[in-house]
């Protein structure tokens, strides 16, 4: 593919990045890629001056990985939400806003540029609450922040951590129920935050005591009922608030149905919460996302859940490590249900999971350690499944988040920086 390396001054310090350009033509301005100068920024109109790119690359069926944007060497990109014209992008040296039909900067974010109103800069996930238009961010090691463009400026930016109620300093996902509250996965439990409670009284937290299945917790979504899956080390657990105290907490694990088997016996990961902690009290500053062994061999952690969507018909599908792609058929009034799990056997491009997106005509998007799948449930047999890898134009092989936007483009969090995924011009869709 063809490399383009841009300028700009961010803060009055130059930094550069790359992009590479795929299918057609596109006019992009140069994104702040945070992170070096570590302030907050936004492109002038010598930065924002705009350049002809062309592609080079070899296009693939349906979908194309049609541009990327690097956001710094050694960064991750763990977090994507599109929010309107706006494609937020979390990574491990701050926050990027971008217009994501255009491709132009709108605003970088990182401690330093925010007054060190949140205490990391590392960002493992993003959300936006649609009732206000707040945007929330976990990171690593720095709690909850909360990004209120309407508040005042000293109260824009707001930073949540244990000693405000929060469960703990490690976030991994959030999801909002009907009610307005919001729901947090940690890595010592879950917090549900109440906005309309008084302060230091909004976080209510539950762990194992409570029936959660396993302290860290890495996925969470509110299903239509508004009950709650949490994604763990050690499975699947759901939380339904309106069932009889007692009854409330149910945990489902491999033996029960979740995960493919492992067919290659792999061996297990020592990369866990647990593993990466050296005592109970003391943390790690990064958490490893290594899912290799000390051999650089693939592993397998039969009950470890990196990622769960709940579909518009009310299914579950989760992410595992190693298992795959699992499917589960919930009835709550029986209280009982079918698993389905697919696996690299099946098209899946690899058997770690982390990152599920169900796009506006009911496409699966999966974001595995072997490229990215699409899968069309909806379509003949032999074309429900189509991967991409690094030789059709991704930064690499893992893909840990995905956004869907409504314009059809599809948007990949990887390692080194973001690719955007195009369909191509004419291709045939089947929609379910």
């Amino acid at each position: 593919m063809t490399m383009v390396r841009l300028h700009w001054c961010a803060g009055g310090r130059e930094a550069a990045i790359q992009k590479r350009i795929g299918l057609g033509r596109l006019w992009l301005s140069a994104v702040c890629v945070l992170l070096a100068a570590a302030v907050g920024c936004k492109p002038d109109a010598a930065s924002s001056s705009r350049l002809e790119l062309r592609q080079v690359a070899t296009p693939s069926v349906n979908y194309v990985a049609y541009s990327s944007f690097e956001t710094g060497i050694g960064t991750y990109v763990r977090a994507l939400k599109v929010e309107g014209d706006t494609l937020w992008v979390g990574t491990s040296r701050g926050i990027l806003a971008v217009d994501h039909k255009n491709g132009d900067l709108i605003q970088t974010y990182t401690r330093a540029s925010v007054a060190n109103r949140m205490a990391s800069d590392y960002i493992f996930t993003i959300n936006v609450d649609a009732r206000n238009k707040v945007k929330w961010f976990g990171t690593n090691n720095g709690g909850l922040v909360r990004y209120d463009p309407a508040a005042t400026a000293e109260r824009q930016w707001v930073n949540f951590l244990p000693t405000h109620g929060l469960a703990d300093f490690w976030i991994y996902d959030i999801d909002f129920s009907a009610d307005g509250a919001m729901w947090v996965g940690t890595w010592d439990g879950v917090s549900r935050y109440d906005p309309q409670a008084p302060e230091g009284k909004q976080f209510t937290n539950y762990n194992e005591k409570d029936g959660l299945a396993n302290r860290w917790v890495y996925a969470v979504a509110v299903d239509r009922d508004q009950s709650v899956w949490f994604g763990t080390e050690a499975g699947i657990s759901r939380f339904d608030p309106a069932s009889p105290a007692g009854k409330q907490w149910r945990t489902w694990r491999h033996e029960d149905g979740l995960g493919a088997p492992n067919a290659l016996a792999l061996k297990k990961s020592k990369n866990t919460g647990m593993g990466t902690m050296t005592n109970d009290k003391n943390y790690p500053t990064r958490h490893d996302l290594s899912v290799l062994d000390d051999k650089g061999n693939e592993t397998y952690n039969e009950n470890y859940i990196f990622s769960i969507a709940i579909d518009p018909n009310g299914v579950k599908w989760i992410g595992t490590w190693g298992g795959g792609l699992s499917r589960f058929d919930f009835d709550a009034k029986a209280g009982a249900g079918r698993w389905r799990n697919y696996a690299k056997q099946d098209g899946l491009a690899g058997n770690i999971v982390y990152a599920i997106e169900i796009d506006e005509h009911g496409v699966f998007w999966l974001g595995t350690n072997h490229g990215l799948s699409r899968f069309n449930p909806a379509a003949p047999p032999a074309q429900q499944w189509k991967s991409w890898t690094k030789a059709d134009g991704l930064l690499g092989d893992d893909v840990y988040a995905i956004a869907a936007a409504p314009t059809g483009t599809i948007w990949l969090g990887q390692k080194g920086g973001v690719v955007e995924f195009k369909p191509v011009q004419g291709a045939q869709h089947f929609e379910g």
